[in-house]
């Protein structure tokens, strides 16, 4: 693990893509700023360990099943495929 020291405005830059702010100091809460290309996702550890935990458990459920849709009338179908 990297460990740096930032002031109060400073900033470091991941991959030349990431910029990460110290935007505030209250006490000892230290608020950041993120700015990251929508294509990275950026969360709290927290919240990722719960997406992660959710996708597992998705994806080992047994007997999953979908929700089945509605059938077309043939002539609903093909003028839904050639608009």
């Amino acid at each position: 693990m990297l460990i740096l020291s930032r002031k109060l405005g400073e900033s470091i830059v991941i991959d030349g893509r990431i910029h990460v702010k110290i935007v505030r100091v209250e006490g000892e809460v230290v608020k950041i700023g993120i700015e990251a290309p929508t294509d990275v996702p950026v969360h709290r550890l927290e919240v990722y360990q719960e997406i992660q935990k959710s996708n597992q458990q998705a994806a080992t459920r047994p007997n999953a099943t979908l929700p089945k849709l509605p059938k077309l009338p043939p002539s609903r179908l093909n003028h839904s495929l050639h608009p």
